[in-house]
């Protein structure tokens, strides 16, 4: 087995690397999930949550993944063959409408390219009387896509269905207003933009989502046990003690820093690494400029060269991973996740190893590192 010195460079879009201040906090003892002291530390945090969310409402946490808020965001709020409309953006808003038709939802899927972000027009032209739910993925984590939510929302009108949004990629990232938007159920998860390990699942819930009447079975799922459960400090199950710990510490962060000034560098390095792909002289798979993602790239190869064998020699050469394609862009795309706990200097060393790896594996590019270190300078 050969020695690697030096970090590894973990530039996948999540998960993300953790901060050793959240780390050290995550390895503090385990304390009684029934006992006062832990009782003090959960409405402080889950207070703290909100105005990631943009909501004074209620959040929701679960022991799981972002998958496992997705099923509680539909079975909180839908019955059995209620109609729901979904839109092709990428891999995960596919996973999520077939997630839907599992439960024995209705889906009315609207394909797409997954090089463009969902069309307000498509939004009001789809819904119909039936339509119980729009569902749609903020940033697309597959793509490099981000729809505009507040957009989606207007396109809506009046209609009565509930909008449901995945953050997972963007939440803590990328500028979200869950109440100003009017969105009703916001799906999240801890191991992106809240710098944590994977095992926390979140949903923002308005007031009409928990007002709806809804027949699908849920039992851990089900989100009023919890809500009652934390007005008193606890949980309906055994909570994640030493994550929370975690999450506490990384709220702490990002509200030191100021949400403005977090999206305000999400943006930054995002603008940066696009201008080094165009100095490449490669093409980002997102075609919409309003729509690009200030979380991750997702970059095209040229024809004849293999996403995921460049994959292969940055590992192999220097130690960093990136994210591949998914799905049917599969071995066609490599994306570079920008987000979480990162810095100019993180940028330029995974920006370089990027332009080595391409050079190595015989892609011919230019110089973008450069370009990304002059956009980089002017701030």
């Amino acid at each position: 087995m050969s020695f690697a010195s030096g970090r590894h460079f973990l530039q996948i879009p999540g998960p993300t690397n953790v901060p050793d201040q959240v780390l050290r906090a995550m390895s503090a003892p385990t304390i009684d999930h029934r006992g006062p002291q832990f009782a003090a530390m959960v409405p402080p945090l889950l207070e703290a949550l909100k105005p990631v969310f943009g909501t004074a409402g209620d959040v929701v946490l679960y022991p799981s993944s972002g998958t496992g808020a997705w099923e509680a965001a539909l079975v909180n709020t839908l019955s059995a063959g209620d109609r729901v409309l979904c839109f092709e953006t990428g891999h995960f808003a596919t996973l999520w409408q077939r997630m839907a038709r599992d439960l024995g939802l209705e889906v009315d899927f609207v394909p797409g390219d997954w090089r463009h972000a969902v069309d307000p027009a498509d939004v009001s032209a789809r819904l119909t009387p039936q339509t119980k739910a729009v569902l749609v993925v903020h940033n697309e984590t597959s793509t490099g896509v981000t729809s505009d939510i507040a957009a989606v929302r207007r396109a809506m009108g009046d209609h009565p269905a509930l909008l449901m949004v995945d953050t997972v990629s963007s939440l803590g990232s990328i500028d979200y207003r869950h109440d100003e938007w009017g969105v009703d159920v916001t799906v999240s998860c801890s191991q992106k933009g809240l710098m944590l390990p994977p095992g926390l699942g979140l949903n923002a819930v308005s007031a009409k989502a928990l007002a709806a009447s809804a027949r699908l079975p849920r039992s851990y799922w089900a989100w009023q046990p919890i809500i009652e459960a934390n007005k008193r400090g606890a949980f309906p199950y055994t909570p994640p003690t030493n994550l929370l710990y975690g999450l506490r510490e990384a709220l702490r962060m990002l509200h030191c820093e100021g949400l403005p000034q977090v999206y305000a560098r999400h943006a930054r390095h995002a603008a940066a690494t696009r201008a080094a792909v165009q100095g490449w002289g490669l093409e980002l798979l997102c075609l919409d400029p309003e729509a690009y993602s200030n979380t991750l790239t997702a970059i095209l190869m040229p024809e004849g060269h293999d996403a995921d064998r460049l994959r292969e020699v940055i590992l192999d050469r220097f130690d960093m991973s990136l994210g591949a394609g998914l799905g049917k862009v599969a071995g066609k795309v490599f994306r570079i996740g920008h987000l979480g706990h990162f810095n100019d200097l993180s940028l330029a060393g995974t920006l370089s190893g990027v332009q080595m790896g391409l050079q190595i594996a015989g892609v011919p590019v230019k110089d973008g590192v450069s370009v990304a270190l002059s956009v980089l300078a002017e701030a």
